[in-house]
């Protein structure tokens, strides 16, 4: 079956891609450390490599919010 790839696809997978960055980057955090001992930079990149393969699975899967 073709999926359809249209605005409410592409709103639905990029609603899962946010979700999936800032669940990632909350996950990064260690429990008790200050703001200043966070090392941004990682937590940006690993959360953003995370929010793209989130994207990537979202065109290899079907996605439940949509309902066809």
């Amino acid at each position: 079956m073709r999926k359809k790839m249209n605005l409410t696809w592409f709103y639905a997978a990029g609603i899962r891609a946010v979700r999936t960055f800032a669940q990632t980057a909350l996950g990064m955090f260690t429990v008790g450390a200050a703001l200043n001992e966070v090392q941004w930079p990682y937590v940006l990149s690993v959360s953003a490599v995370s929010g793209i393969y989130s994207l990537l699975t979202s065109f290899a899967t079907d996605l439940p919010e949509i309902n066809e």
